[in-house]
């Protein structure tokens, strides 16, 4: 392989390797513009597109120790990677190819599991990790704060019982 080959798959090796995930989408017959769209909607997200070779692809995948791909290395493929988000990025992926019917995404990496495309589509529909933290933070605080309204109830109670007294005593005075 040539030098500048080799540098092109080191540098796309270590892009992948330093990524939390590692998309694959089929850009073919989209335009310039569109693919600029995507680039800018990802690069808000945390993530960066790069069109690679099937071939370099392959590399990668035997490098990184991926299951087999040797179904997403066909047609012009990009790849999307990054420490982001991952739900948000296959949102902005799903919605990018509803938009442009000639995108396709063939595949992913997440965490060395290959996931087909309805993989991906179904990681799309998840909430992202700030919903999901907010909702185990609001269950996690479910049982401390009703902990606390059962151990409140008795005092509430004699206050409550106090207060229609006070009511009572100035009310017969009248």
């Amino acid at each position: 392989m040539r030098t500048e080959k080799t540098s092109i798959l080191n540098e796309v090796i270590e892009r992948v390797k330093a990524s939390e995930f590692c998309f694959v989408l089929n850009y073919g017959g989209l335009k310039v513009t569109q693919l600029t769209e995507l680039r800018q909607t990802l690069a808000k997200s945390g993530a960066r597109l790069m069109i690679v070779k099937n071939t370099y692809l392959g590399k990668i995948a035997k490098d990184m120790g991926w299951a087999d791909i040797s179904a997403m290395l066909s047609g012009p493929t990009a790849i999307i990677t990054g420490k982001a988000d991952v739900a948000e990025i296959a949102k902005s992926l799903t919605e990018f190819v509803k938009k442009n019917d000639k995108a396709a995404v063939k595949g992913a990496s997440l965490e060395k599991a290959a996931l087909s495309a309805t993989d991906v589509e179904a990681l799309s529909k998840l909430p992202s990790k700030d919903a999901m933290r907010g909702m185990l933070l609001g269950t996690l605080l479910a049982v401390p704060t009703s902990f606390v309204r059962v151990l409140n109830a008795p005092l509430l109670n004699v206050l409550y019982a106090l207060k229609a007294y006070e009511d009572k005593k100035n009310g017969s005075a009248a």
